[in-house]
């Protein structure tokens, strides 16, 4: 019963969000295929050996894969899931090199590429405005309600009543927005600008680094300034302001995100935080069971996430393709095949790196080292 239960509340919600963003990524890259009339041979939920598909008119195979994990679009001319060229491109007919997804000028290749991180941004935008648009967007006004004793705060001279307007020259409208500027920042001095008995005062707070634990289990090492809000609000907006919100939310999403990673690469961020398909699994399972609204705010999350990372100039990634094609331009003509074979090669390897270390990750996260650990001691 447990693992029936395991399945249904962890599986099956991991299974769902991961299979939509695939499908919204991979939809990206054949609408834009269609579009220049590339022809799609497959079109896979999942990979590995084929469970069942059917083929439409225009000769595109979908198909279910076994394993649920990702999937991918292969156009005509590609030797395999990867879009790496088949070998007999130049004995191609003229009708073949037509539909062929290799034959097509530069800069269509390098649209249909950038079209799957464009439908994962666009697809996050979209789930966003529909939810401030209905449930409505997290609002609290940026004024402080509690400064704690001791704290970053106390220290720059914060008093309750203060009203934030800016942080180092970015607009603070928000509650939400200080938050995300500051927990970013641990031991980073920020100028803090606010309106104070109606006279803009500048002081300058260094967010103290503390860990803190999520109500997911995952700890993390964020900046804290030691105030309180006065209170919680959502808003609902019309449709236009609310997809401008949502693109707002979205670009806020996505340089967070890149700053978490920048601070990982310099060493100011443990790479504990980094985490792959177990820890996903286990939060989209977390994330249904507290309902429909954290669901969708999680599933914009990763599809920004996912886009993302798509674009970082990785070879086997979209990324990598449109450095291959940034090279390409350079040129004049493609790079030779053993360069992109070796690029490709070496690509795969970061990737699968990436994922053993988010893995090993994932297992002393939800103590499973800890176990074995304990067996044999």
């Amino acid at each position: 019963m447990a693992i029936i239960d395991g399945l249904w509340h962890y599986a099956v919600p991991f299974i769902v969000v991961l299979t939509v963003l695939v499908f919204v990524h991979e939809l990206g890259h054949y609408l834009m295929a269609r579009r220049f009339g590339v022809r799609v041979e497959v079109f896979s939920f999942g990979m590995g050996p084929e469970l069942f598909g059917r083929t439409d008119r225009h000769g595109t195979r979908w198909r279910l894969s076994l394993l649920p994990l990702g999937g991918y679009v292969k156009f005509f001319g590609d030797a395999s899931a990867a879009s790496t060229p088949r070998d007999d491109l130049p004995q191609m007919t003229p009708e073949e090199q037509a539909v062929s997804f290799h034959h097509k000028p530069l800069s269509q290749r390098a649209a249909i590429v950038v079209a799957g991180p464009a439908a994962n941004f666009l697809f996050a935008v979209v789930v966003l405005a529909v939810l401030f648009a209905t449930y409505g967007q997290p609002f609290t006004p940026a004024d402080i309600g509690t400064v704690q004793a001791g704290s970053a705060a106390e220290a720059a001279g914060l008093r309750p009543g203060d009203v934030i307007v800016d942080i180092d020259g970015r607009a603070i409208e928000r509650f939400e927005d200080v938050k995300a500027i500051v927990s970013m920042a641990p031991g980073q001095p920020l100028a803090v600008g606010v309106m104070r008995d109606n006279q803009r005062v500048t002081v300058t707070a260094t967010p103290k680094p503390s860990t803190v634990t999520d109500r997911f289990g995952n700890s993390y090492q964020v900046g804290l300034l030691g105030i309180g809000r006065s209170g919680l609000d959502y808003r609902r907006y019309d449709p236009v302001t609310a997809v401008w919100r949502a693109v707002r939310e979205t670009a806020d999403l996505t340089t967070a995100t890149l700053v978490g990673v920048g601070q990982m690469i310099r060493g100011e961020r443990g790479t504990e935080d980094l985490g792959g398909p177990l820890r996903i699994a286990q939060m989209s399972g977390e994330v249904a069971q507290t309902g429909i609204v954290s669901l969708i705010w999680f599933l914009a999350l990763l599809s920004i996430n996912l886009g993302l990372i798509n674009l970082f100039p990785v070879p086997l990634l979209d990324g990598g393709h449109l450095l291959f094609y940034g090279i390409e331009a350079v040129r004049g003509r493609p790079l030779g095949e053993r360069a992109q074979e070796y690029g490709f090669r070496v690509g795969l390897a970061l990737v699968l790196t990436l994922m053993v270390f988010a893995t090993w990750n994932d297992l002393v996260h939800l103590r499973v080292v800890e176990f074995f650990r304990g067996l044999i001691s």
